[in-house]
């Protein structure tokens, strides 16, 4: 059973994705998805549960009125290119919303998978759809013994912040085979103009080492400078120009080499890595370019203890490393 789903709202044209029951119940993608979600109509959602137009609106007033799911970000309107009419159009969410309230044999069908499903997933604490991953499968699992590889021996990263640095390096299905040939990043995306001082940072650091003092994870060697303006000197080096031209052109390269410089170069007597590591969020922010859903406290705990138990030698790898998050 197929049924064509109008999608991409970002640029408010329409886009046709593939979506069908399988014979389990699963709700499936005939092709892959780039998008957040999916958009059908009234007809198509009727056509995927085999039910009735007025069963199909019945529940959709009724999931609306119960605040099931939000109406405002979930029903909306959009131009055909075919047609002066607009398509009112039903999120992904109210799609599955649908399914669990449907009195139909596929709709039964689709809840008994997805009842399977939710108990594997608590069960076990993750569920795999092979299927949906397809030839990216065993590249998925390649991923995850890549990033095993890439930390350091001493076991100093836990376990939880290895799964968030797997999740954030599966979503780019890095191959080690990259990492060896240096197929990484070597440049960023955003180009803008960005300036601060040293000192402006460092005062925002100074403000973290008196919270941290506070509630005693911290001595009052945290952040504090050896060597004069050692840390003044990184920040006024990824701000560097030669010709005229910026040595780091774009935000994720300043950024990246920011995280490495502070890590790597000890500038403070103490808290060299979480100095760094907040100094990297803090640029970020800066720029406005800072992905809180996907640069979790966990995932950058772990990449930063990887450039700190790193090789020098390997710096360009773990700069790329980096600006493969960030790109």
């Amino acid at each position: 059973m197929y049924v064509v789903i109008i999608g991409n709202m970002k640029k408010n044209t329409v886009n046709e994705v593939l979506l069908f029951q399988a014979k389990t119940g699963a709700i499936e993608f005939k092709s892959d998805l780039s998008k957040e979600t999916l958009w059908a109509t009234q007809a198509q959602i009727m056509k995927l549960f085999n039910v009735d137009q007025s069963v199909v609106s019945r529940h959709i007033k009724n999931i609306f009125q119960d605040r099931e799911v939000h109406q405002k970000s979930n029903m909306q309107k959009m131009h055909n290119a075919f047609s002066d009419k607009p398509v009112i159009l039903y999120s992904l969410d109210l799609i599955l919303a649908v399914g669990y309230r449907a009195n139909s044999g596929r709709a039964i069908q689709f809840r008994q998978w997805a009842t399977k499903t939710l108990r594997s997933h608590i069960v076990d604490g993750y569920t795999i759809n092979k299927k949906r991953i397809g030839k990216n499968y065993e590249v998925f699992l390649k991923a995850v013994d890549d990033i095993k590889k890439l930390l350091p021996s001493s076991g100093v990263v836990d376990a939880g912040s290895v799964m968030e640095l797997v999740k954030m390096f599966a979503s780019t299905w890095l191959s080690l085979d990259s990492y060896d040939k240096a197929a990484l990043p070597k440049g960023g995306v955003t180009k803008k103009k960005i300036k601060f001082t040293g000192d402006e940072l460092h005062a925002d650091l100074t403000q973290l080492k008196h919270e941290l003092m506070r509630k005693g994870e911290a001595t009052d060697l945290f952040a504090t400078t050896r060597g004069g303006q050692s840390f003044q000197g990184i920040v006024g080096n990824i701000f560097q120009t030669f010709g005229g031209k910026d040595l780091y052109p774009t935000v994720e390269e300043k950024a990246a080499h920011l995280l490495y410089f502070v890590v790597k170069n000890h500038p403070f007597v103490d808290g060299n890595k979480r100095s760094g590591a907040f100094s990297f969020v803090w640029f970020l922010r800066q720029a406005r370019i800072l992905n809180i859903q996907r640069l979790t406290p966990e995932a950058l705990t772990a990449l930063t203890l990887l450039i700190a138990e790193s090789n020098p030698s390997e710096k360009e790898k773990m700069v790329g490393l980096v600006l493969l998050l960030l790109n």
